[in-house]
């Protein structure tokens, strides 16, 4: 049974030359949307992927837009919309060190280094110079960790637990 993960939503059309806006889920849409790759469409209701080629990406505004081999107009891509794309397992590559993928940190126990249970990762924000971590504890609060040295001090992906040293006020 292949595993699959998330790298977009199509949202919309872009244009009439057969253009699809993206809303990316990757960390690297650079590799995910490249020229030549092979994703997997997955429209609601059906569980049976459509194989894509990319042929064309480039970003506009926030989204990433790209074109598929044999689909040349906006007529041919218009059912494409609330589909959304994914890779197999297979096509996941190799990370350095102190690197994630999102499903792999979603869902850790988050703890202090004096052993405060803090809550569950529910969701990963990417607003810029470093990724967010949403936590949400046990009485249901979000909490906001930074994924930077001074605050991660231990990621276990296979126990599913990260270790913080939680920086003033940042739990408050």
């Amino acid at each position: 049974m292949e595993k699959w993960f998330n790298v977009g939503k199509i949202v919309n059309t872009h244009g009439i030359r057969g253009e699809v806006r993206v809303i990316s889920k990757t960390d690297f849409p650079e590799q995910r949307y490249k020229v030549g790759n092979t994703l997997y469409l997955f429209m609601p209701g059906s569980n049976k992927p459509i194989e894509l080629t990319v042929k064309t990406h480039r970003t506009h505004k926030n989204f990433n837009l790209l074109t598929f081999e044999g689909f040349e107009n906006i007529n041919e891509v218009e059912k494409f919309r609330d589909g959304i794309l994914k890779v197999p397992e297979t096509q996941l590559g190799n990370l350095d060190k102190d690197e994630y993928y999102y499903h792999e940190i979603i869902g850790c126990l988050v703890a202090t280094t004096s052993g405060e249970e803090i809550g569950k990762v529910t969701e990963i924000l990417s607003p810029g110079a470093n990724d967010v971590w949403v936590i949400k504890s046990p009485a249901g609060k979000e909490i906001l960790i930074p994924y930077i040295e001074d605050v991660v001090k231990k990621v276990d992906v296979k126990e599913k637990v990260i270790l913080i040293e939680p920086m003033e006020g940042l739990l408050s």
